[in-house]
């Protein structure tokens, strides 16, 4: 399954960048300047760039939230979960038709 939106940006240049916003955090009035000015040297926009950030600080345990693996390990489970509740309507439908034709069935002597 392919990912509706693209991911322009490589993990590297988004932990780069996140640790950028830490480092000069100080520097700024605030994180959202922080962001403005360096998602404008690393070509993202401020609102991605503060997401990441927020992103890096839920997975260190700094924020509240769920962390990405614990998110992937649930949407995969959900998406299992789905795939199997599929099969099996199908095959109750299955069995429901299958039992039907045994009923239909002329009794042989």
């Amino acid at each position: 399954m392919t990912s509706k939106t693209t991911n322009k940006f490589s993990p590297e240049v988004r932990e780069r960048a996140v640790r950028l916003v830490f480092d000069h955090e100080a520097d700024h009035s605030s994180r959202w300047t922080a962001c403005q000015s360096i998602s404008a040297k690393i070509g993202c926009s401020a609102h991605t760039l503060l997401d990441w950030v927020k992103r890096a600080e839920i997975d260190a345990g700094r924020r509240a939230g769920l962390p990405t693996d614990t998110a992937e390990k649930i949407k995969a489970l959900e998406r299992e979960n789905r795939e199997l509740r599929q099969a099996n309507e199908i095959l109750r439908k299955a069995s429901a038709y299958f039992a039907q034709a045994e009923l239909d069935r002329p009794y042989k002597r």
